[in-house]
């Protein structure tokens, strides 16, 4: 077993722990909270460290489980969750960016959905652009598993949003 460098293996990865936190709950002050609970954690049981196949798969599993519980938490007292201001399209007429700006909700809103396994999956290999091994490592699941899990997010997806454009709901 190596020696964990605490400074040199855990806290570079706060950035990818705020991105995961960020995707879940939406908000950035409570994506930083999340942050720091995740490196206090990590810091507690650094004893442990050296066990565990991947510390990266372990801090990014606590800031998950820290986001979910918050966004739980936030649910259960009826907020509706706001997305941050997204970035002016690239549209050329104001209706075109506002077609634009309400396929980028309805695409959040769908992929808010999905189970929890094919949200952080989709949000992994499509956001993050992870490869399908690197998914498979952190999530402890096959690169098949994976591969299907992805296939069948990114099909209900497109389903829903075939069935919203359809119907214009």
């Amino acid at each position: 077993m190596q020696e964990i460098d605490f400074q040199a293996d855990v806290l570079p990865l706060k950035d990818k722990l705020f991105r995961v936190a960020f995707r879940i709950t939406l908000r950035r002050e409570e994506a930083e909270d999340i942050v720091q609970e995740t490196l206090v954690r990590a810091w507690s049981q650094r004893a442990e460290l050296s066990s565990k196949a991947s510390i990266e798969a372990f801090c990014v599993t606590i800031a998950k489980n820290l986001a979910l519980d918050a966004r739980q938490k936030k649910d259960a007292q009826h907020e509706e969750l706001t997305p941050e201001q997204d970035q002016a399209p690239a549209a050329s007429t104001p209706y075109d960016q506002l077609v634009e700006k309400e396929r980028i909700q309805m695409l959040r809103q769908f992929v808010s959905r999905l189970p929890e396994k094919q949200r952080d999956i989709f949000h992994l290999r499509d956001v993050e652009g992870k490869s399908y091994q690197e998914i498979a490592s952190m999530l402890q699941l096959t690169e098949e598993q994976v591969k299907v899990y992805l296939f069948r997010a990114r099909q209900k997806i497109r389903q829903q949003f075939i069935k919203t454009e359809g119907y214009g709901l």
